[in-house]
């Protein structure tokens, strides 16, 4: 049993610092002395420790010392078989468990909500994409999980499929039935991958949705940073006990940076102490701040802020109660007007706004009177700006694209440049979509069609931020040469 209380890296790390080394090595600002404005901006604390690779701090290329020890430690903390620390987000995460997964030409089972991360993994290996297309909820306007039907009749449709991924949660707090998925992926052969972008908390708090390495999945992309509280763009990647440990890293060390920060590996060895340590607690706070927040914002009246009672036991089947995803169209206005407003207005940043929902992200880092600033500005908002007579745009009813190629043999095949009005019919050549969360609207491969024009173009013209495409204003969009599909 690793000892919870340490963080091996952590401890190492202070021990050099205090060690006061001559440093004769990168990065050059020489723990802070060569870049004053720098040390000034971050703290000196924080430049002193900003450090290199040396023999007392190992090496995240291969691991055999402290880091080692720290990523044994995190294993035990996440009830996993193996843990790698990643620097690149769990972007990098996800790619790595999907290339040690499937081959060019193989295929992959995966919801069409996926991640952006998920389809450029796809397009740089060339595995082939079994959408499920999840029911969307009417209200409120999101997307439901994925079913054990769902999953089965997949299977038999692709029996030669390698792997399935499934979202732990959706960046709403959907959870699907991820121990019966296992199991019965695991009957037809499939590795089961789960991206946990926002579910680092599962594991450790009460009566919270079952984690992926809990419920006996292959490989899981944990996010640290969301939930956990370690620095922006540190994640892990958990192993259950039937991967190859070896070979998975030899994957992650395809595009995982050779110059490790130190201060992102800190910062996983640290939050995972405290998560082992205090994680109950820590998210039985957040939880208590969320159903507080939910039931005073449905007090309001317009607002649904939704929890628990979408559960049905199937598509739907658990809810992380630390989500605070509130839907807007009853007081006539669309997710993201009300983020500008709660913005500009009332100097809150919250996490996202698309066209029909806001999510405030909830954390134990959060006060009462927070809380309450943000129940009495979505008042105000209803007060001043509501208009009842109202019908904003929502995309609960569009379609989901058809795929017609792969990924990528559409992101790297002959393309034209077309006005947008002029591209149904066609195949897209590039990715659309709104950002925050990151899911496309249209990804390489997929067919154009209005209904799909239509959303992107109501999506810009609310103010969503739209990313992906070469066009900046998005008036043109890359399509495949020569190839119509109606």
């Amino acid at each position: 049993m690793r000892n919870q209380n340490r963080a091996p890296l952590a401890e190492a790390l202070e021990e050099v610092r205090r060690s006061r080394l001559v440093p004769f090595d990168v990065p050059g600002h020489k723990r802070g002395f060569g870049n004053p404005d720098l040390t000034d901006f971050l703290g000196a604390r924080c430049l002193s420790v900003d450090v290199n690779s040396m023999k007392p701090l190992d090496n995240l290329m291969h691991p055999d010392g402290v880091i080692k020890e720290a990523e044994e430690t995190a294993a035990e903390a996440f009830n996993a078989a193996r843990a790698f620390f990643m620097v690149g987000g769990t972007t990098s995460a996800v790619q790595a468990m999907i290339w040690a997964s499937v081959r060019a030409g193989e295929e992959i089972i995966l919801p069409r909500n996926v991640h952006q991360s998920v389809l450029n993994a796809l397009v740089l290996c060339g595995a082939v994409p079994v959408y499920i297309t999840p029911k969307v909820l009417p209200l409120p306007g999101i997307a439901a999980g994925i079913t054990v039907g769902d999953l089965r009749r997949a299977a038999e449709a692709h029996p030669n499929a390698k792997a399935v991924l499934i979202n732990n949660p959706t960046y709403y707090g959907i959870c699907s039935d991820l121990k019966r998925l296992t199991e019965t992926a695991h009957g037809y052969g499939l590795k089961v991958l789960a991206d946990e972008a926002h579910g680092a908390h599962f594991h450790f708090g009460g009566n919270l949705p079952v984690s992926a390495m809990d419920a006996g999945a292959d490989l899981s992309a944990v996010s640290m940073h969301k939930s956990g509280g370690s620095l922006t763009q540190s994640s892990l990647l958990l192993c259950g006990k039937n991967v190859n440990a070896e070979r998975l890293l030899q994957v992650i060390n395809l595009t995982q940076t050779t110059s490790a920060s130190y201060l992102l590996l800190a910062s996983l060895d640290i939050s995972r102490r405290n998560l082992a340590l205090h994680g109950k607690e820590i998210f039985k706070k957040t939880v208590d701040f969320a159903a507080y927040a939910r039931e005073e914002i449905n007090a309001i009246g317009g607002y649904y802020a939704y929890g628990k009672e979408l559960v049905d036991g199937e598509s739907v089947f658990d809810f992380d109660e630390t989500k605070l995803a509130v839907n807007t169209l009853g007081i006539g206005l669309s997710g993201i007007e009300v983020y500008d407003l709660l913005r500009d207005d009332f100097d809150i940043q919250i996490e996202f706004g698309d066209l029909s929902n806001i999510l405030a992200y909830i954390s134990v880092g959060d006060k009462s009177k927070n809380i309450e600033r943000l129940i009495g500005a979505l008042d105000e908002i209803r007060r001043l700006h509501q208009k009842p007579d109202r019908n904003p745009p929502s995309a609960a009813g569009v379609e989901a694209p058809r795929v017609v190629l792969t990924p990528q043999a559409a992101f790297f095949g002959a393309k034209e440049s077309l006005p947008l009005s002029a591209c149904a019919g066609r195949v897209c050549a590039e990715f659309v979509m709104s950002y925050p969360p990151g899911i496309p609207l249209l990804a390489p491969g997929e067919a154009v069609t209005e209904e799909i024009i239509g959303l992107i173009r109501q999506s810009k013209e609310k103010g969503c931020l739209m990313t992906g495409a070469e066009s900046p204003d998005l008036s043109r969009l890359n399509v495949l040469k020569g190839e119509c599909h109606g």
